[in-house]
């Protein structure tokens, strides 16, 4: 009972207190929901008057923790969100993407020359469609320089053809070459390399 009759005593005030505001002026100043020019003159009446102090303090403790509560579900909704938006991000990748740079190690790989389009018992290399910068370690004992690059198909047709120079980096002769494999087919080809007037040096590749 004392404590509905203090509740009453908030929203009803008591008619011996003349002169006090009521409960929501009290709330609006405790929740900074009333405009300043209408505050102000109650701010002397709240240093007096320790009945209307009393609730005030009430109502601001209630407003503080109605605040902390809409924080507590604005960070779970910005998490969701977030949460959300990665799946989306990550539904909406094509299958099979990779990083666009590949390594290809050609060093100590044995590589068919000329036209012959023949297998070597070595594993083939790998590179994704969505590769669009092969950096190529070339073979042991290969000069630095211009070389053409190509992706040739079983039958020898060439796919695409590009040139680019090999530079030498920590020992390494390594061949930077751009390349845009988004229209080939997945599946077995060679990754043709040469030097100008030289033979092609033919390397078995498989486009995922």
């Amino acid at each position: 009972m004392d404590v509905l009759a203090r509740g009453l005593s908030r929203e009803f005030p008591n008619p011996e207190r003349v002169g006090c505001p009521d409960s929501s002026i009290l709330r609006g100043i405790a929740s900074h929901k009333l405009p300043l020019s209408q505050a102000a003159p109650w701010f002397g009446h709240l240093s007096a008057c320790s009945p209307c102090f009393q609730d005030f303090n009430t109502f601001r403790r209630e407003a503080a923790g109605q605040r902390r509560r809409i924080q507590v579900w604005l960070a779970a909704a910005a998490v969701l969100l977030f949460a959300v938006g990665g799946w989306l991000w990550v539904r909406s990748r094509p299958s099979g993407q990779t990083t666009a740079v590949v390594v290809l190690d050609l060093r100590g790989r044995a590589a068919a020359r000329g036209e012959s389009t023949s297998e070597t018992s070595q594993p083939s290399l790998e590179v994704s469609r969505n590769a669009r910068n092969l950096n190529l370690e070339l073979p042991i004992g290969s000069n630095e320089g211009a070389y053409d690059v190509a992706l040739i198909n079983p039958n020898g047709a060439e796919l695409f053809r590009t040139s680019a120079t090999a530079k030498l980096e920590d020992h390494i002769v390594v061949l930077r070459v751009d390349v845009n494999l988004a229209g080939i087919s997945p599946g077995m080809y060679f990754l043709g390399l040469r030097q100008p007037s030289v033979e092609w040096m033919r390397f078995p590749i498989r486009v995922l």
